[in-house]
């Protein structure tokens, strides 16, 4: 604690004597300075002892120490010390009464007691107070360092944190979710707080904030040595931080960023062997790739898992997706084989856990965002699922992925799965420039036929599509003779110059007329 009013007039060789203000005497001292002049307040910068002697004061008319004590104490003055015996054998009561009035502390300070003294007092009590706050940050330093290389997670480093603020502490992962805090009950304090870490994320790394609250006064410090902080350290507290908290929480903020580098380094090596692991799959391997997938991947292929492929304008939409799905995958302990490929990320998640769940969630976010004008946002992606699959037919799940990122681009869906396409219809996949291109040429001859008014070709060779070749069924549909409509086909196939007797050419003008159709406004 820094030196105060109080200290000093328990300091024995200062003989200081309270004579107003005596229950401010708590107040820090910041410093203390002797000053004669009339309006001294230009001069300070609050917390100060001001030491006089009135020289240059009126001391005995009330009114004239009525505004000087006001001014002292509106700029924050902590106090006066007045020496008596110089100008003054007392105190003048006009500045007694003025000092009570203002509630501003008023000390005596003997003739034999020189200001120098008290200054000397004041700067060795100011050292010896930072000189603790210094060894007790170094001290919180060893122990928030012998917390993190133990190795037993952020747990003991966060309750050693706490105890040294006198408060609460929490870490937070990137996607703004709780991962440990100190006490126990704090985590539902900072759980409240992830909004403001996740606009604490969108800035860059080192970044730091305070929200208060009627609760506490909290601090935000963003976790990470690149453009994007890789989580957050929350500290809370009854009031602002003193010297040696601020070193307990620099200490544990560099010491987590450490931790967090260190993992990330970890995730590299982990993402080269689930690489290898990948390609042995693809490659039809599968005893090979449980072989090297070890403890860390193995859990993974013994129980049906999707396979994702993630692609993103720019990198940082495929970044935030994966640590969105790490995050929830760490919180429950599950596998999660990631491996970037090029422009985009091939993961291998459980069938049905919580980083699949994150990753629809995600998408769904993204989905229900309005358009931002210019472009996609760097938070966007398209990501393409598989069905559930198993080790022996990882190459077919990668198709599927594939085949879903494509039909995703195409609709503007963030999340394509592969089970969308088999139990829908084929006809929403038609959706494409391409084929409607071809749908196009392919019946453009018979359009223009009926347009000179010369029959209804295409009406009658979808009528007779639609009822599998039969005369009778589709001649009634139409309203017209049998004959009439194996008339209009002959015409059909003379105008194409191809037999409708094909199966594959009834299947694409079929086709060929559902796109027209799709594509026709209501």
């Amino acid at each position: 604690m820094p030196p105060t009013l109080a200290s000093l007039v328990q300091h024995s060789a200062l003989k200081l004597t309270v004579r107003a203000g005596a229950d401010r005497l708590g107040t820090p001292v910041r410093w203390a300075h002797a000053s004669e002049l009339a309006d001294p307040v230009p001069y300070m910068d609050g917390g100060e002892l001001l030491l006089v002697t009135a020289t240059n004061l009126d001391a005995e008319d009330p009114e004239s120490m009525r505004r000087y004590v006001r001014r002292l104490a509106g700029a924050g003055v902590a106090g006066v010390g007045f020496a008596v015996g110089v100008n003054y054998d007392d105190v003048p009561a006009a500045l007694v009464a003025a000092a009570e009035e203002a509630g501003l502390p008023l000390l005596e300070v003997p003739r034999r007691t020189p200001f120098i003294a008290i200054s000397k007092a004041v700067s060795a009590a100011i050292a010896a107070d930072q000189y603790r706050a210094v060894t007790a940050g170094f001290e919180a330093q060893r122990e928030l360092t012998k917390a993190a290389l133990a190795g037993d997670g952020p747990a003991d480093l966060l309750a050693r944190l706490a105890a040294h603020i006198d408060g609460w502490a929490a870490l937070y992962d990137t996607s703004g979710a709780v991962l440990a805090a100190a006490p126990d009950w704090a985590a539902r304090r900072a759980a409240r707080l992830t909004p403001d870490v996740e606009r604490l994320r969108d800035r860059p790394a080192p970044a730091s904030v305070v929200v208060g609250g009627s609760e506490d006064r909290v601090e935000l410090q963003s976790l990470g040595l690149g453009r994007r902080a890789r989580g957050a350290l929350a500290v809370g507290t009854g009031a602002a931080l003193g010297t040696a908290e601020r070193y307990a929480v620099h200490s544990a903020v560099a010491l987590l960023t450490l931790t967090t580098a260190r993992s990330r380094s970890l995730q590299g090596a982990e993402q080269r062997l689930g690489a290898a692991v990948l390609r042995m799959l693809l490659a039809g391997q599968p005893d090979h790739a449980r072989a090297v997938a070890g403890d860390l991947y193995g859990g993974l292929l013994d129980a049906p898992f999707r396979l994702l492929i993630a692609e993103a304008a720019v990198p940082a939409g495929s970044e935030l997706l994966t640590e969105t799905m790490e995050a929830a995958a760490a919180r429950t302990g599950e596998a999660l084989l990631l491996v970037p490929e090029a422009e985009r990320v091939v993961v291998l998640a459980a069938d049905g856990g919580a980083a699949v769940a994150a990753c629809a969630a995600y998408a769904e976010a993204q989905d229900d965002r309005a358009p931002r004008e210019g472009g996609a946002e760097d938070s966007d992606v398209v990501v393409g699922l598989s069905a559930p699959s198993g080790p022996i037919a990882v190459s077919a799940a990668y198709k599927q992925a594939e085949q879903a990122l494509s039909v995703a681009r195409r609709r503007g869906r963030a999340l394509v799965e592969h089970e969308e396409l088999a139990a829908g219809s084929v006809l929403p996949l038609l959706a494409d420039d391409a084929v409607r291109a071809f749908a196009d040429g392919m019946l453009r001859a018979l359009y223009e036929h009926d347009a000179k008014g010369r029959g209804d070709l295409v009406a009658s060779l979808r009528a007779w599509l639609s009822r599998h070749g039969q005369w009778d069924a589709a001649a009634a549909d139409l309203g017209v003779h049998r004959h009439t409509l194996r008339y209009r086909m002959r015409r059909v196939e003379e105008i194409l110059g191809r037999s409708l007797d094909d199966p594959d050419v009834r299947m694409e003008l079929w086709l060929a007329l559902k796109t027209t159709e799709a594509a026709t406004p209501a």
